[in-house]
């Protein structure tokens, strides 16, 4: 399944409604680790392996898609 995920930093958050995710992460954008972050928080609240979810566009942006894989 794929989502839309919009990224806000300075906040420790997930909300997941319908196919759109809003996250808030307190890492920096800085070598892909805010990238890293949003995976294993996004992971974490849907209770899968980090493996089973990838960003598919967006990587140096704000505004995200990601595939969960069932």
């Amino acid at each position: 399944m794929f989502y839309k995920v919009s990224v806000s930093f300075h906040k420790d958050y997930v909300k997941i409604k319908d196919d759109h995710i809003e996250i808030g992460i307190m890492v920096k954008p800085i070598q892909g680790k805010a990238n890293v972050m949003i995976i294993k928080q996004i992971a974490k609240h849907l209770g899968i392996p980090k493996s089973r979810v990838r960003i598919v566009a967006g990587e140096k942006s704000q505004d995200k898609v990601i595939e969960v894989m069932q």
